[in-house]
């Protein structure tokens, strides 16, 4: 079975040297990969290698290396190499001598060594000299040398089952398990001069595992800090975490980290999880329609090369080991910046267009009017109110002036309809809000997110529950369910009393609840109640405890849904499919037609349009639509509005030809949406759509992808001839196709035309 795929389109080149550089867009053509598809290669035959798990792998070049592991009966010590390009299997060369047979061992790259540290060894066919092991090894992949380092000093307990990685030209150990128990010590040793290297332990602060084995490592080694990545964000409705499981692996690629596999409740799952180091989300990627997928299976290993993962071996179902290897194609997308640039406007300030005045204390918080009345309905009605009454006084101004024969106050055009810069800032009073929660309140409406409590910090749970009664007020479901989950997953022996008393004067019926409970649960009452803080406890709150831990209520169960709201995407997509026409305050104009926007959505994710408002605001608020000298086509025009609003990526093929160029012209922060572009003409050039991509090719100067389209439409006519878009074609592309004709048709076939004349 070959490695390569079969299939053509194209790819990329881009002359970044000029912003109008869609005269230079190429597209050459050559084999590409569908994304997120499974493959099946080639097996390691017995004769290579045996069947295995409980083994390693790593990448080194184009080739992955197999090292060790158990075939059922014995362990191993044979290195394989697996050339991912041809697809094939052989023994690597080695000379010297080579660690023991051993599982559960760890292996890394280091420049152009593997390294292999501890494991288990032993004869587990006859169970005997079975024992854990502290040694290191080196591979030299240039000339196949075995090596063990001798290290002078304290060394670390033997071990197996445990994590391995390098970083800043060390290797670091963690955890696994010593033959009688569970570890969770770090130990770290340079791998750039082998004579004066020695084991170091680290001294591990933060949030630090528990003690484990049989897992992967992802580790932020500044400060020698663990942090426990967070769940509590994560709302009803969203992808779940994995659930709990043993023998997986994780790989990194692109900011993100996949796990496969493993033993999941006496289950072997198959499917893969991703979780987005960025946004701190998970979920399980579909494989593509033909993929081959691999079963489940536990004691696997993964590597990545360049941008796909390969996974070999394992135990499969029956306790059956595997020689299969497996390629996943990862999809190397540029992450979406949407909720990152409207966190920006945020915190820049920048093009603000509303004061909220907010309080006894009148305290002032500015904020955009399309990112507001795009999230909450309730400042919605709010800022219409304030617009209203500044309509009204405007209006009553004007009328004295005119009566008093002075010159006529501004016109009254429509709020949000006038250029920035010709009215101030709309104020907006609430009096039930504060300035600290309320700031986290309108975080959260730019960017879906609020800040995570600090341990120990009892005053961030206090702010999050100002920030839940304001989210009650305010109707906003979503923030309401991740201030709760926020704050439940805060309260604990140290800060429960003062969370109790604070919802209890607060109202807060559900996180007053969660805060009883909690105390009356069987291990925390006794360490509560001889608190200082139980002492000073209200009186009502005290015989609350008491009753409540002498006689539980009924548990009280609610199949009803719960509401968890709506996202900043579903909300900016409302906002642009018309739910904030009324707040338009620029006017978009593609070939003359017009199209109302929003200068502070445009602003945020374009730097174009940032500084053509702060500095070149054109004096009629309207803007000419272009990218470079072309004019997109207005389907293409409203694909580029729903990237800029919400981050869609979704269009039809001749959109992407249009739209290849607007990162650079309108500078998105990053390439994403041209990725997706290359992306939507590798895979979606059809007999269907072949006629509009050859009149977008033309219009953008992409005469490769023309010519592709051409090749396409000769080789299909009779197909392409039915399609009712031939006949609006126009003059010049109807000839370009006659050539093309004409230019495929054989001397013979000529002659047999000739011949029927």
């Amino acid at each position: 079975m070959s490695c390569k795929s079969t299939k053509v389109a194209p790819s990329v080149d881009f002359d970044h040297s000029c912003s109008d550089s869609v005269e230079y867009l190429t597209l050459n053509f050559g084999p590409f990969e569908t994304v997120h598809r499974w493959r099946r290669l080639p097996p390691c035959d017995e004769f290579v290698g045996a069947r295995r798990s409980k083994h390693t792998v790593v990448a080194y070049r184009d080739a992955i290396y197999v090292f060790g592991g158990d075939n059922g009966k014995n362990m191993l010590n044979d290195l394989l190499r697996f050339d991912v390009k041809d697809c094939s299997w052989c023994r690597a060369f080695t000379t010297g001598t080579p660690p023991a047979p051993r599982y559960h061992h760890s292996a890394v790259v280091y420049g152009s060594s593997m390294f292999v540290f501890g494991g288990y060894t032993g004869d587990i066919y006859s169970n005997s000299n079975l024992k854990n092991k502290n040694d290191l090894f080196e591979y030299k992949f240039a000339t196949g040398q075995w090596t063990e380092w001798k290290v002078d000093g304290s060394l670390p307990v033997a071990r197996s089952a445990h994590g391995a990685t390098v970083y800043s030209d060390k290797l670091w150990i963690f955890a696994g398990y010593d033959g009688n128990a569970r570890l969770n010590d770090m130990w770290t040793i340079s791998l750039q001069d082998r004579d004066h290297a020695c084991w170091e332990e680290i001294d591990q602060s933060g949030e630090i595992p528990p003690s484990c084995c049989n897992f992967p490592v992802a580790f932020e080694f500044k400060g020698h800090m663990w942090t426990r990545i967070p769940t509590e964000h994560l709302l009803r409705g969203s992808p779940p975490p994995p659930q709990r499981r043993y023998g997986h692996t994780m790989v990194a690629f692109d900011r993100h980290l996949y796990v496969f596999g493993g033993a999941a409740d006496n289950t072997l799952p198959n499917e893969l999880h991703c979780y987005d180091v960025d946004s701190q989300t998970w979920e399980v990627i579909q494989a593509s329609h033909d993929s081959e997928m691999p079963s489940g299976r536990l004691f696997h290993a993964a590597a990545v090369i360049q941008d796909a993962m390969y996974i070999f071996g394992g135990t499969v179902d029956n306790n059956v080991r595997s020689g299969e290897m497996y390629r996943f194609q990862f999809s190397s997308y540029p992450k979406c910046t949407l909720h990152e640039d409207y966190g920006k406007l945020w915190e820049n300030r920048q093009f603000c267009d509303v004061e909220f005045i907010l309080g006894e204390r009148e305290e002032r918080v500015l904020g955009h009017i399309a990112i507001v009345t795009a999230r909450c309905q309730w400042l919605r009605k709010k800022i219409l109110q304030a617009q209203d009454r500044r309509r009204r006084r405007t209006k009553q101004e004007s009328s004295e002036e005119s009566d008093e024969g002075a010159a006529g106050g501004p016109r009254d055009i429509p709020a949000g309809n006038r250029p920035s810069g010709t009215q101030p800032l709309l104020e907006v009073f609430i009096r039930e809000a504060e300035a600290q929660p309320f700031e986290v309140l309108m975080q959260f409406l730019y960017t879906d997110k609020i800040q995570y409590p600090r341990r120990g910090h009892v005053q961030d749970v206090l702010l999050i529950m100002d920030v839940y009664k304001l989210a009650l007020s305010f109707k906003l479901s979503r923030l309401e369910q991740l201030c709760v989950q926020y704050i439940e997953a805060s309260v604990d022996l140290q800060n429960v009393l003062i969370v109790c008393e604070n919802a209890n004067k607060l109202q807060l019926d559900q996180l007053k609840e969660h805060c009883l409970n909690f105390v009356v649960k069987e291990s925390h009452f006794n360490q509560v109640i001889m608190t200082k803080e139980f002492e000073q406890l209200s009186t009502p709150l005290i015989v609350e405890i008491v009753r409540r831990k002498q006689q539980p209520p009924p548990r009280m169960y609610s199949d009803q849904p719960v509401d968890i709201g709506t996202s900043l995407v579903q909300d900016m997509k409302a906002y642009l499919e018309g739910g904030g026409l009324e707040f338009c305050d620029i006017i978009l104009l593609l070939d003359g037609h017009p199209r109302p926007a929003h200068k502070a959505i445009l602003a945020a994710r374009s730097s174009y349009f940032e500084a053509m408002f702060r500095s070149f605001m054109p004096e009629d608020g309207q803007v000419n639509i272009s990218i470079g000298e072309m004019v997109p086509s207005k389907q293409a025009f409203e694909s580029m509005l729903r990237y800029i609003y919400y981050g869609d990526v979704n269009m039809p093929p001749e959109d992407s030809l249009y739209l290849f160029a607007a990162p650079y012209y309108y500078g998105f922060s990053n390439n994403r949406l041209q990725a997706y572009c290359k992306q939507n003409l590798e895979m979606n050039v059809t007999v269907e759509n072949v006629l509009q991509i050859l009149e977008a090719a033309d219009k953008t100067q992409a005469l490769d992808m023309k010519k592709h389209c051409l090749h396409i439409i000769v080789h299909q006519f009779i197909k392409v001839s039915k399609l009712p878009n031939l006949r609006s074609l126009s003059q010049l592309l109807l000839l370009d196709i006659i050539e093309s004709l004409a230019a495929h048709i054989s001397d013979k076939q000529c002659a047999e035309m000739g011949s029927d004349i």
